[in-house]
């Protein structure tokens, strides 16, 4: 006999979208209607892992959480505590609280990628939007080196369609503007098609800029022409949305790239309207974000080893476990998150996984203890790339939760803590 689930919330890919409709038989994902096919990867039939080893070999879970109780408390002060994917709002809640009570530095899975897109935003501010904005209001869309078909399937289908609640119907009411940089390409169906190499990118948005703002950089570059004939449309919508991709990317990125981005949508706020919108991966990666930032005051690198929370952007966990600064990590989340960089260092020290597939971490661990995945096994709230809260569902049973997990270990480390709210 099968169940059918509606609304359930994806994590495949940030859109997080939420028309999900999913079919269950036998305790497996059979179907998942509307899903691309990057979330019907991400449901694949629902099936996980659920072991529990202590130093390799199968365990209890009371023994394991004993076990990584002890491990994390003889490194208080010098832990790292790395918060991945596919974890609910709740469980990461409850991982900071672990990183509070020890003393840890914290990592996660938005550090390397999304670190300069924060950090430009937190130096001059940021115009942004929710994606609904863009679908009902945006007549215009700049897709700035970045086609959203590739990570993003659904995107433009759910929030750049060819009509929005305040927009004429089809291309009269919303036009598409593709700017391709190197190998980062744009959609094959815009309006107006523009090509930079990567060198010319961040000349050429100052250039843009500056033309925005009624000025000139001085002796004309090729593409100024071009550039041109951008500005003006620019200035004649009523709503610009500029999208990017925050995440990585097989072409080289220069690290002025963000902060000009943002720059241009400034500057279009005062001639016409307009927003900055960053795509982001999946498995509720801004939740990290919104958890750090709602208990800490910070979004990510969050050193407690003082006694209370500190930012510190300019010193990651990769340079602190090269330097010998780290004793032990924990590793929350799906291990497969964490970049190539920190696993090597991990290797080289004790390391306790919680999380999704923890059993199969592509680095050593002295304790592992498989869960659920949120949005799958594990009810709770992710957060979209524009950082909308969504409800998560749990559509099988699976694995222990990775919350209830994570709060009974939290309760190992301060007595009579045994709840955490999100």
């Amino acid at each position: 006999m099968s169940s059918s689930f509606q609304h359930v919330t994806c994590l495949g890919c940030g859109c997080a979208c939420d028309d999900i409709v999913v079919t269950v038989e036998n305790e497996r994902i059979i179907r998942a209607e509307r899903a691309c096919p990057l979330g019907v990867a991400w449901f694949g039939d629902g099936r996980v892992p659920g072991e529990i080893r202590v130093d390799g070999h199968p365990s209890g879970l009371e023994e394991a959480l004993d076990g990584a109780a002890d491990l994390l408390r003889a490194a208080r002060g010098r832990l790292l505590v790395f918060l991945g994917a596919d974890l609910t709002c709740s469980a990461q809640r409850a991982a900071v609280g672990i990183a509070d009570r020890l003393r840890a530095v914290t990592e996660s899975v938005v550090s390397e990628n999304a670190s300069a897109g924060i950090l430009a935003a937190q130096r001059r501010g940021r115009a942004g939007c929710t994606l609904g904005e863009i679908r009902n209001r945006a007549d215009l869309v700049l897709f700035w080196g970045t086609d959203p078909d590739e990570q993003y399937p659904r995107f433009r289908s759910r929030f750049t369609p060819l009509s929005g609640l305040h927009l004429r119907r089809g291309h009269a009411g919303r036009s598409i503007v593709s700017v391709a940089i190197g190998t980062d390409t744009g959609p094959a169906e815009a309006d107006l098609h523009l090509t930079l190499a990567p060198q010319e990118e961040v000349a050429a948005l100052a250039e843009l800029r500056a033309r925005l703002l009624g000025r000139s950089l001085g002796d004309p570059a090729p593409w100024s022409p071009e550039l041109a004939g951008l500005a003006d449309r620019l200035l004649r919508a009523k709503y610009v949305a500029l999208i990017h991709d925050g995440e990585r990317s097989d072409q080289q990125r220069p690290p002025e790239r963000i902060e000009a981005l943002i720059a241009l949508a400034q500057a279009l706020n005062g001639p016409t309207r307009a927003a900055l919108t960053s795509l982001r991966g999946g498995g509720n990666r801004s939740g990290v974000e919104a958890v750090l930032t709602w208990q800490t005051g910070f979004p990510f690198a969050v050193d407690f080893s003082r006694g209370a929370p500190r930012y510190q952007p300019d010193r990651r966990a990769a340079d602190r476990l090269d330097a010998g600064a780290l004793a032990a990590a924990l590793v929350v989340g799906a291990p497969t998150s964490v970049p190539e960089t920190l696993q090597r260092g991990l290797a080289r020290i004790p390391t306790v996984v919680v999380g999704p597939r923890a059993s199969e971490a592509p680095f050593p661990a002295r304790v592992i203890i498989d869960t659920g995945v949120a949005g799958i096994h594990e009810p709770g709230v992710g957060y979209r790339m524009d950082d909308v809260p969504l409800p998560l569902q749990g559509v099988l049973p699976g694995p222990r939760p990775a919350t209830e997990t994570l709060i009974q270990l939290l309760g190992r480390l301060v007595p009579g803590r045994t709840e955490v709210r999100s």
